[in-house]
């Protein structure tokens, strides 16, 4: 047990908390906290928690979760709340608990293919029909820059993804000395952007989840999808799809579902590399070895077909 994260959530919640360690990952600690006594009545919590100074990337996480839960089409985890406490050198993120069953039930693929449509067609509040997002983030351990795009359509896309996703991954490789063969490739494809686009696919502004791969969906015990662990921003459907086929491939029923509401554009399957290029750098930055070899086939293997 925690008393640090137990008393945070007494002085913030009311109450008394108690508060056991679930597992720690790369960049957290996480706890099932449990409210006892008069505070018993409202309910468990799922807590991270970390260093003061990297309570930018709890915040982070806690205005995606938000803005996903306010587009109304998904469900994702409640954000309680999220605070720092610089005298015990700790930063907290409190989400409401929900009990999790395998993603794996009768039509979970399609209910999530709907709502993840609707969340993709529906207008952000945020960015005016640009791409960006009102602050950085984090894809995984990695920064993720989001500056607004100057305009929207083709044009602010290209913009965008040229500047905030795949030149900031090669300037970040850049500085870590990773292969010089790996930035120029990424260099080259950034330069070959637009004939990518020469099908007439124009990216709509979408609020996206931005790493929904298959660790980041569950499903309530009613089979109800919820996302969580985003990297949110409003840029092109089609990278959320790309990240989704990447490491797997999204679950039974999903495709017909999604194009349902929102048909995708016959050009997808070319630019679905593309788009997995950025999750593979970001993964050679992280964990190198494999993944930059990985990286670099493709980037060459995109570069030689324009």
């Amino acid at each position: 047990m925690d008393r640090s994260v137990a008393d945070i959530l007494s002085e913030r919640c009311g109450g008394a908390w108690v508060a056991r360690p679930l597992a720690n990952s790369a960049f957290c600690a996480t706890w099932r906290a449990q409210p006892v006594g008069a505070a018993a009545s409202s309910g468990p919590l799922f807590v991270k928690s970390t260093a003061a100074a990297q309570a930018p990337v709890l915040q982070a996480e806690a205005d995606g979760l938000t803005a996903l839960a306010d587009g109304g089409c998904i469900r994702t985890p409640a954000v309680v709340g999220c605070w720092t406490d610089a005298a015990r050198d700790l930063a907290v993120l409190a989400l409401a608990w929900l009990d999790l069953a395998p993603a794996s039930g009768p039509g979970f693929g399609a209910q999530l293919g709907r709502q993840l449509a609707a969340l993709h067609l529906k207008a952000p509040a945020a960015g005016d029909g640009r791409f960006g997002w009102r602050r950085d983030n984090w894809i995984g351990g990695t920064p993720q820059r989001n500056r607004w795009s100057a305009q929207g359509g083709l044009a602010g896309w290209l913009e965008f993804l040229a500047g905030e996703r795949l030149g900031a991954m090669a300037e970040r490789l850049a500085a870590t000395r990773a292969s010089a063969q790996l930035v120029d490739g990424v260099r080259r494809v950034i330069d070959a952007l637009p004939a990518f686009f020469d099908d007439g696919h124009v990216p709509r502004a979408s609020l996206v989840h931005g790493d929904l791969w298959s660790g980041n969906w569950g499903a309530l015990r009613d089979g109800t999808p919820v996302l969580y662990d985003p990297a949110v921003s409003v840029s092109d459907a089609e990278a959320e799809l790309a990240m989704m086929e990447l490491f797997g491939h999204p679950p039974a029923g999903f495709w017909p579902a999604y194009r349902e509401l929102a048909p995708i554009h016959d050009g997808y399957a070319g630019r679905r590399p593309l788009y997995q290029l950025y999750h593979l750098l970001n993964h050679a930055l992280l964990f190198g070895g494999g993944y930059a070899a990985q990286a670099l086939a493709v980037a060459e293997a995109l570069r030689s077909r324009r």
